[in-house]
């Protein structure tokens, strides 16, 4: 028998199994996988679990289950389990955040403490005396734990905003009085841990929007939007005032729309957040683009394409000269698609230069210029510079005028990889728009190598999604094809859970449509076809269209027929 070393540090009664014991009484790991460990962990020194859930034997979840059980402790599933917040608050935040440790409920008049170790005799006789409470502690998984402390001490934003009295009017308040509103300490607490909350929630956008009687917040999420709190009318105005000096806004302009940049630090990175003000019948309205430059920059294989329309996109790409276009409306992830396009061409032997409005994320070995209209510095300005620095690639941020899309389809013809965003709703819709433009046609068909439509879909959650079998008339409505096979196909509807807060749905991925320009296509863009011919054309090439992209997507168990019927008609 293999001597089975102990995964936690505190002394064990000689009752309790060992580690490894327990894992091959699970079934969770082989006798062989064990011994590996065990070696491994002889010549490292580091703990067996830890180096089987390096190994990817065991995921964290498995292991936090597998050391309780060891314990003799109870594991507690954080995403599944309600909190009662008369207990959230008995441990103070930096207590909780140091020793990794969260009241969470009670039970048999004990409070119930979630913990990364529940052998830490010390933090728990610290909270007994912090709390003057009989304690029962259990375990939960670390990952889980941070997210619910964070999740936990970002409602004092709530609490704080009880501590701000400003007079109701706010219209009529003083400039150095609103100046000094927005200055109070109650006010800049609010205003950062408000920002805070959207950065964890995963936010892309954060609205205030007043109301009669009180100022209504809500964060997008996941392209939806969602109430977060009702705070008193009262602080409206200082709270406005505060998030506008951060921006460098005039606070004494509120009858003119209004924008500004705001950059923070927050947790060891950098956020940047754009901000545009409204004047609206009931004050002053914001909304706060936030962009988190590490969670945008991601690779061409985290955009969600299936194999066939990845290589049609690749092979565009590869080129040393040509336009792709990339289409849809705003908050489709155009942007990201072209940033993870050029980390995908970023070497040491190419000159890169972009032109933005504004410049969103920052990217190594990259020249990236921002547009700056009042002093005359347009898109098409700048692309007349860049062309005469010498680039192999250029990135135009937006096409929006005749003038940047001819220089840039020129650019394209004059051996440049130029890579740029338009707003069109298809793939074969954007020819046209680009004739529309002013653009000539054989500009059209000799530069464009490439347009990429999408959107964005919700996926669904991991921990509460759950099988069903739709209905002929179903498959039919959705548009499925016949030949498409079904036996091992497994759909999913959303649930919601505590892991989704309660949506159904985590995270986000794109629904692609990629139409090379072939010399079919070209013919019929220099005879002005029609955009359904054109689709028609690109569909008999195997281009799959937004819906078929997405259809097959929700056979993947990606997402489901409703959240595809909400992004694409």
């Amino acid at each position: 028998m293999v001597a089975m070393q102990e995964d936690t540090a505190p002394a064990r009664p000689s009752s309790r199994p060992r580690l490894g014991e327990v894992l091959l009484g699970s079934g969770l790991v082989t006798e062989d996988q064990l011994m590996l460990a065990l070696a491994e962990q002889k010549r490292s020194g580091d703990r067996l679990g830890r180096i089987l859930v390096d190994k990817r034997v065991l995921t964290e979840t498995q292991l936090t289950r597998i050391l309780a059980e060891q314990l003799g402790i109870e594991f507690v599933d954080l995403d599944d389990r309600p909190f009662d917040f008369t207990a959230t608050r008995l441990v103070r935040e930096s207590f909780s955040r140091r020793h990794q440790a969260l009241g969470i409920g009670w039970e048999d008049n004990r409070l119930v403490v979630a913990m990364a170790n529940p052998a830490d005799v010390f933090a728990i006789d610290d909270i007994r005396s912090m709390t003057g409470q009989d304690i029962k502690p259990v375990m939960v998984e670390a990952g889980q734990l941070k997210r619910a402390i964070d999740r936990v001490w970002s409602t004092k934003a709530e609490d704080i905003a009880r501590l701000v009295e400003v007079d109701d009017g706010e219209e009529e308040l003083p400039l150095g009085r609103l100046h000094d509103a927005a200055e109070d300490a109650p006010v800049i607490q609010f205003v950062n841990e408000l920002i805070g909350r959207a950065v964890h929630e995963g936010a892309s956008d954060i609205h205030l929007e007043p109301g009669e009687s009180e100022l209504r917040i809500r964060f997008r999420v996941d392209g939806v939007l969602q109430d977060v709190m009702r705070v008193p009318r009262s602080i409206q105005a200082s709270v406005i005032s505060r998030i506008k000096i951060m921006g460098d806004v005039d606070i004494a302009e509120r009858r003119l729309p209004q924008d500004g940049r705001i950059t923070i630090p927050l947790e060891g990175r950098r956020i940047d957040l754009r901000l545009v003000t409204l004047p609206t019948a009931q004050g002053e309205a914001l909304v706060i683009r936030v962009l988190d430059r590490k969670s945008g920059l991601v690779g061409v294989d985290e955009l969600g394409f299936l194999p066939e329309t990845k290589a049609r996109f690749e092979a565009a790409y590869r080129r040393p000269w040509g336009a792709i276009l990339v289409t849809g409306p705003t908050g489709s992830g155009k942007s990201t698609t072209l940033y993870a396009t050029l980390a995908e061409v970023n070497d040491d032997q190419r000159s890169i230069i972009t032109v933005e409005d504004p410049v969103e994320y920052r990217m190594a070995g990259v020249k990236q210029v921002q547009v700056n209209r009042k002093a005359g510095l347009t898109f098409a300005n700048a692309l007349r510079s860049i062309l005469r620095a010498d680039p192999d690639i250029v990135l135009v941020g937006e096409i929006r005028d005749q003038e940047t899309a001819t220089i840039a389809v020129e650019a394209a013809l004059t051996g440049h990889l130029v890579l740029s965003t338009l707003h069109t709703n298809d793939a074969a819709s954007t020819p046209a728009r680009l004739l529309d433009m002013g653009v000539e046609p054989f500009l059209v068909t000799s530069a464009v190598t490439c347009v990429v439509a999408q959107r964005l879909a919700r996926s669904l959650c991991e921990k509460c999604k759950t099988p069903f079998i739709p209905t002929d008339d179903e498959l039919l409505a959705a548009g499925w094809h016949d030949d498409w096979p079904l036996e091992e196909t497994t759909f999913f509807k959303a649930v919601g859970c505590g892991a989704c807060n309660k949506t159904g749905y985590r995270g986000r991925f794109a629904i692609h449509e990629v139409m090379p320009i072939t010399e079919g296509l070209s013919a019929l863009i220099l005879q002005h076809a029609a955009t359904d011919e054109v689709r028609a054309s690109a569909e008999a090439e195997g281009m799959l269209t937004l819906r078929e992209d997405g259809l097959r997507k929700v056979a993947l168990g990606r997402t489901s027929f409703e959240e595809l019927f909400r992004v694409v008609t």
